[in-house]
């Protein structure tokens, strides 16, 4: 099934970085805060999504490893808690945090965390073509 429950398509195991130069970035950005405004996230229900792009403080040699989870979560105690979080369209200089909900649940506001392990540009590395 593919959708609010994603299956993933990437490949498998460790991943190997070509050099020793590794970087990690980390940030954290609050999403939404539906509850001051009516927005979607505290009023709507069925599925809803909100996408943020993050841009990383200097770009990678190639597409990093992300992570992301919920460092706050307001919610209304009178429906069920029903998230999803993630890192989509990774790339060398940002990805895209992606929160979906669904049902009658009610989000007034989410902050994310995350963190970005990968590959930097080596100076001193030549390419050859």
């Amino acid at each position: 099934m593919r959708g609010l429950f994603r299956i993933s398509d990437g490949e498998k195991g460790m991943k190997r970085l070509k050099s020793g130069t590794i970087g990690i970035d980390q940030g954290s950005q609050v999403l939404f805060s539906d509850f001051e405004d009516g927005g979607a996230m505290w009023t709507g229900e069925g599925t809803r999504e909100k996408r943020v792009a993050v841009r990383f403080s200097e770009p990678f040699a190639s597409a990093p490893a992300v992570q992301v989870a919920m460092s706050m979560w307001d919610l209304d105690q009178k429906t069920n808690p029903r998230a999803d979080i993630c890192a989509v369209e990774i790339s060398a200089t940002g990805f895209v945090i992606l929160f979906q909900t669904w049902a009658d649940t009610r989000v007034a506001r989410v902050r994310a965390d995350w963190t970005a392990i990968g590959e930097l540009p080596d100076e001193e590395r030549w390419e050859v073509d």
